[in-house]
C-alpha cells in the first residue's frame, strides 16, 4: 500500500505517518533533509528525537527512487519525509535535467515496490501565488507531483491541525 499524507506545515502530517509506520515491526525512515543550518538541524534532531530507536533510518536528499527500490521489502514499512524538502533539493541542483529524471523515477518506481510506502509533503499551492519565479515554479511543480502521486498512491489523506481526512483509499 502507498500511502501519500499531504498538510500545511505543522499539521500534523508527519506525527500520523509516524503513527501509520508504527503498526509495522520493520520501518526504515526515508529523510531528504540536509542539514544546510541550525534552524534545519534543530528540525531534524526534533524528528530523530519522536523516532523509535530500533528504526531504520537512510538519509538520501536526491536519489529517492534508488531508496526506495533498495528498501521497499515485504513487511517493511518505509517512510519517506518529506517530499517538498526532495522537491527543493532536486530544483536547486546545478544539474537541470536531474528533477525531470528523478520524477521520472520516482513515479516509475512506486507502482512496483513491495511492502508499505507513506510519503510525507507539503501541501504549498493553498494559498497566495508567490512573487518570484523560483517560488512559483516550486509550487506548481509540488503541485503536479502531487497530482501524479495521487494517482498512483492507493490512499491519500489531507492533515489539518492533526485531523486526516482520506481523500482517496481506506480509512486510515
Amino acid at each position: 500500500m502507498r500511502t501519500l499524507i499531504l498538510g500545511g506545515a505543522r499539521s500534523g502530517k508527519s506525527a500520523l505517518a509516524e503513527r501509520l509506520a508504527g503498526a509495522h515491526a520493520d520501518v526504515v525512515y526515508l529523510a531528504t533533509a540536509q542539514p544546510l543550518d541550525g534552524e534545519m538541524d534543530a528540525r531534524i534532531a526534533h524528528h530523530r528525537a519522536r523516532r523509535p530507536a530500533q528504526w531504520g533510518c537512510v538519509e538520501e536528499p536526491v536519489e529517492l527512487a534508488a531508496a526506495l527500490r533498495a528498501h521497499a521489502a515485504p513487511g517493511r514499512c518505509v517512510l519517506v519525509d518529506c517530499l517538498t524538502l526532495w522537491l527543493s533539493n532536486v530544483l536547486g541542483h546545478e544539474d537541470e535535467t536531474l528533477f525531470e529524471r528523478e520524477r521520472s523515477a520516482l513515479l516509475s518506481a512506486l507502482p512496483g515496490l513491495s511492502g508499505s510506502v507513506l510519503l510525507v509533503s507539503n501541501e504549498v499551492g493553498l494559498g497566495v501565488v508567490p512573487m518570484g519565479a523560483l517560488s512559483r515554479r516550486f509550487v506548481d511543480e509540488a503541485g503536479r507531483l502531487h497530482q501524479a502521486l495521487g494517482e498512483v498512491c492507493e490512499r491519500v489523506a489531507f492533515v489539518a491541525a492533526g485531523l486526516p481526512l482520506v481523500l482517496k483509499g481506506p480509512p486510515l
